[in-house]
């Protein structure tokens, strides 16, 4: 039966909302031209080397910045369970058991070094907020990418963002780990006109060992994508020591060099963004026995890859 409002029949779902940690500006990076992303909370990967480790938990979380704290003690003393205290030691504690998440304390804080990390977000609030530099997609070609975290794994909001996105006329890219039942990617990809998909490690096992996940979906889905003729752009991360081998990248080039919907390949050198995060409360933050690979380095890699897919086809 149909739910009635003021005597009227409502034959609509309620529009679906969803979780997002930030809505990033004048993107460069995450697609063609001048763009918008939006970084959806919760992801099923666990990468080693994880630069958004505010991404990984779906539900919201309280991050500390010490660099902008000022020790009055607001948050410890407005805290009602004592999640927050003081240690002599370790100083500013959090223990996550005793927190209700009701975030009293970020509330208190008067020069922001405690943020909630991840809000509640409608289809409309979204489309509000990207469709204000519309003008700069225009002259750009760019348009909006939805990132993580995975944004699949908040399907019903990002189905409906998506709808509404294409209905402004707007340019979408999906920044995905491709670890994503079919069905529900394939619900998606009459809305997308870009995806930017993930190839991290080719050998089954590492994969496992350094995502928590395995692979084979990552790369069947790859497969039915190329079917479904839409454009791809695959993305490596190249981590030394981890994703960096000649076999690793080759094993990549030979994936997908007869994949039509491959456009281009990008190879994306490890950096330390994340460890420069000023998050404390045992947040995992990246690799740091790790350095980033130099220029010689990434040349060489590219160099690989272009063997195998053309040199057009390979960016850094």
């Amino acid at each position: 039966m149909n739910q009635v409002y003021d005597g009227v029949p409502n034959n609509t779902k309620p529009s679906p909302t969803g979780r997002i940690f930030d809505i990033q500006r004048f993107s460069l990076h995450d697609g063609p031209g001048i763009r918008t992303t939006v970084f959806f909370k919760g992801c099923p990967l666990r990468c080693l080397w994880c630069h958004n480790p505010e991404s990984i938990d779906p539900k919201p979380e309280l991050a500390f910045y010490d660099n902008k704290c000022i020790g009055c003690g607001r948050c410890v003393a407005a805290c009602p369970t004592g999640a927050l205290r003081d240690d002599p030691e370790k100083g500013r504690v959090y223990d996550r058991e005793l927190c209700r998440s009701c975030w009293t304390c970020a509330r208190n804080c008067p020069n922001q070094a405690l943020v909630v990390q991840g809000r509640e977000y409608t289809v409309e609030d979204v489309v509000r907020e990207v469709i204000s530099d519309l003008p700069f997609y225009k002259t750009s070609g760019g348009g909006v990418t939805l990132s993580g975290g995975e944004p699949t794994l908040q399907f019903d909001f990002c189905l409906a963002l998506l709808q509404a996105l294409e209905e402004k006329g707007l340019h979408t890219a999906l920044d995905t780990s491709g670890f994503v039942a079919w069905e529900k990617l394939a619900q998606l990809l009459p809305f997308v006109n870009l995806l930017l998909y993930d190839l991290k490690q080719m050998d089954p096992e590492e994969h496992l060992r350094l995502t928590g996940v395995p692979n084979g979906r990552i790369i069947e889905n790859l497969h039915r994508i190329n079917e479904f003729n839409k454009p791809v752009e695959i993305r490596v991360p190249i981590i030394p020591g981890y994703t960096d081998s000649d076999e690793n990248i080759l094993a990549i080039g030979c994936l997908v060099r007869e994949f039509t919907c491959v456009k281009r390949v990008k190879l994306l050198a490890y950096h330390k963004l994340g460890m420069s995060k000023p998050w404390k409360f045992n947040q995992r933050r990246g690799l740091p026995e790790v350095e980033p690979p130099g220029k010689q380095r990434m040349d060489e890699l590219r160099d690989l890859m272009a063997s195998l897919i053309g040199r057009e086809r390979v960016y850094m």
